[in-house]
Order: C-alpha cells, then sequence, then structure tokens
C-alpha cells in the first residue's frame, strides 16, 4: 500500500506500508513493513521501520527494527515489538523497555 496524499485514521496491512514523498498520514499503523519518505505523526507497529531521507516521523514506534537514514527525522518514543514486550513482561530482572528518541540531523 502507497500513500501519496493525506490520510487521518488507521491502516492495517500484512505487508508493506509506503508513505512517499508527498504522503502525510496522521493516525496509527500496523504493518509487516513501514517506509516512511514523507510525514508520519502517529503509532506504527512493524517488524521493521525504515525513515528515509526525505522522512519526518513523531510519535511512537513500536519495533525490533528501526533504520533512519541521514537526512530523516524522529521524534518520539521507541517501544520493542510486541512478542518481545510480553518476554519482558515475564522477567522481573529486565531493564526498562521504553527509550525517548529524538533525532535530528547534523547541518
Amino acid at each position: 500500500m502507497q500513500i501519496d496524499g493525506e490520510l487521518e485514521g488507521d491502516v492495517e496491512c500484512q505487508s508493506t506500508v509506503i508513505i512517499s514523498s508527498s504522503g502525510h498520514m496522521k493516525g496509527e499503523i500496523s504493518a509487516d513493513k513501514v517506509i516512511i519518505n514523507g510525514q508520519f505523526e502517529g503509532k506504527i507497529t512493524a517488524n521493521n521501520i525504515e525513515v528515509l531521507a526525505a522522512g519526518k516521523a513523531h510519535g511512537v514506534m513500536q519495533t525490533d527494527n528501526l533504520c533512519i537514514e541521514r537526512g530523516g527525522s524522529f521524534v518520539g518514543e521507541t517501544l520493542p515489538a510486541p512478542s518481545q514486550q510480553q518476554k519482558l513482561l515475564l522477567t522481573e530482572e529486565q531493564p526498562s523497555a521504553i527509550h525517548q528518541v529524538s533525532f535530528k540531523p547534523a547541518k
């Protein structure tokens, strides 16, 4: 699925969701892979998330595989993938799984 315009709402996809350079999405995404080359605000739950050089993301990303290219930006919170969260809840001695991330490219 590719988002080229503006979308406000929730998306659930079994494969890849691409937010193109002209795309702007606000809401929640649940997918196998999400590629952000436009703007995103909300929550993503995915196996793989990529923020490309022109991508801007703000919100919560729930994944074990996050890649941010030079020039791309992400401001928000990362959480482990749901299966990993369940394992952490069962283990008492685990450190906190929540990380605050603020990434802005150097000029």
